[in-house]
C-alpha cells in the first residue's frame, strides 16, 4: 500500500467493508493515498534480491510500482475496481505488474509462489481457524519474505477510532505468534513512523513483522 492511510482505514480510523464500500471510498477523493511507497517497505525490501512479489491490498499502486522499478515481478491485488483502475493508469508504460481484483479473505493466492508477500496496513479481519491468513502465509515461497506493517493500535484513541476496534483485525505481532516452525522472525517490533501521519490521524508508530520462510 502507499504511505498514508492503510487500505481499509478512513481518516478517522473506521474501516469500510466490501468492494462497493471500497469503491465509494476511493471515489470520495481524487487520490486517496499519498502516492509514495510505504516507508517500512522501502527500508526492509531495498536490500533483497528481486523475484516474484505479492502486494496485498495494493490500492492506487505506489508500492507495486516501486517494487517493479527495482526488478520485482509484482502481482498487485485489491478488492476495489476503482483503485485498480487508478493504479493501472499510473503504471502506463511500466512492465512487471499484473493488477488483479480479488477478495483475499475469500480467494487465496497460489501457494509457494512469491518471494515476497507484502501486507502494508492491510485490514485482515480475524476469523476462527485463521483460514484467510494461513492462505496468505502459504503463498510465501521457500526462502521468501513475509512483510506485515500496521498502525500501532496503542496510539489509536477511542475518539480517533470512530467505532473501529483493532481487536477485530490481525496485528503483526499476532501473526508472528501463528507462524510456527519453518519460519525465522527477523523483526517483530513497534517503530516510529518514517513519514508523517496520514491527514486526519495521529499515528506516530508502526508495528512491523518481517519473517523468512525456511528454504
Amino acid at each position: 500500500m502507499t504511505e498514508g492511510h492503510g487500505p481499509g482505514e478512513t481518516a478517522t480510523g473506521g474501516r469500510p467493508e466490501g468492494a462497493a464500500a471500497w469503491d465509494a471510498r476511493y471515489l470520495s477523493r481524487e487520490r486517496l493515498f499519498s502516492g509514495r511507497p510505504g516507508g517500512v517497505l522501502v527500508a526492509e525490501v531495498a536490500g533483497l534480491p528481486s523475484g516474484q512479489a505479492l502486494d496485498v491490498g495494493c490500492g492506487e499502486g505506489a508500492d507495486a510500482l516501486w517494487l517493479a522499478a527495482r526488478g520485482w515481478r509484482v502481482t498487485a491485488v485489491d478488492i476495489s475496481r476503482v483503485a485498480l483502475e487508478r493504479a493501472a493508469r499510473a503504471a502506463a508504460g511500466v512492465g512487471n505488474v499484473a493488477w488483479a481484483r480479488a477478495d483475499l479473505e475469500v480467494t487465496g493466492p497460489p501457494a509457494g509462489a512469491f518471494d515476497l508477500v507484502s501486507l502494508q496496513y492491510f485490514p485482515l479481519r480475524r476469523r476462527p481457524g485463521h483460514a484467510a491468513l494461513r492462505r496468505l502465509l502459504a503463498a510465501v515461497a521457500p526462502g521468501g519474505t513475509l512483510l506485515v506493517v500496521g498502525h500501532d493500535p496503542a496510539g489509536l484513541t477511542p475518539e480517533a477510532a470512530g467505532g473501529f476496534d483493532p481487536a477485530d483485525y490481525y496485528q503483526p505481532t499476532e501473526i508472528a505468534a501463528l507462524l510456527g516452525a519453518g519460519w525465522t522472525v527477523l523483526a517483530d517490533e513497534t517503530r516510529p513512523r518514517v513519514a508523517p501521519a496520514p491527514e486526519g490521524t495521529h499515528h506516530t508508530h508502526d508495528t512491523v513483522l518481517r519473517a523468512v520462510r525456511s528454504a
